[in-house]
């Protein structure tokens, strides 16, 4: 049973993964555009407990590390995704507020990714990785959460059927 689910999971993040990098990568979204790897990443936290939700913060950020649009050293993305996935999902696991009402999901989801970002920046600054300038890094991360704010909600119905396909009833009892 554990490995259904960790093929299915895999199979549905190496989709969104070389989707993510063969099409919306490859597109000039105004303002820094979105990251639909990243908005499924903490979706799926969400909707996850908080030990699933690192396993697959990993995996996502092994994923990102290893493509070839990253610059940054190995083991970077990693980091920042273990530790947001898991509070995103010790935030919202056993709130049943929280996790029921697609506003707050959306909303939640919005918040992490511009966390996210910000975490990715400070910490690559503090690896010594060069970054633009600071008014065009704050306009890329404004505008990635404005278009993580609009196309959330338009993946948060597939996102869960997947989540539901791959983490059958018996999982969440």
């Amino acid at each position: 049973m554990l490995l259904r689910r960790f093929g299915i999971t895999g199979t549905i993040f190496a989709l969104f993964f070389i989707a993510q990098e063969a099409v919306i990568g490859q597109l000039n979204i105004p303002a820094g555009g979105f990251s639909i790897f990243l908005i499924l990443t903490l979706l799926w936290a969400a909707l996850s407990t908080p030990e699933i939700a690192a396993g697959v913060g990993f995996g996502a950020g092994i994923l990102l590390d290893l493509s070839p649009s990253t610059s940054g050293p190995l083991g970077h993305w990693t980091l920042i995704l273990v530790l947001m996935s898991y509070a995103i999902a010790f935030f919202s696991y056993g709130d049943e507020n929280m996790r029921g009402n697609p506003l707050s999901v959306v909303l939640m989801v919005t918040l992490a990714q511009a966390i996210v970002l910000v975490s990715y920046l400070v910490t690559g600054f503090l690896l010594g990785i060069t970054a633009t300038s600071f008014s065009q890094t704050l306009i890329t991360v404004i505008g990635n959460a404005l278009w993580t704010l609009v196309v959330t909600p338009l993946m948060l119905p597939a996102v869960v059927w997947l989540h539901d396909l791959a983490f059958d009833s018996r999982m969440r009892i």
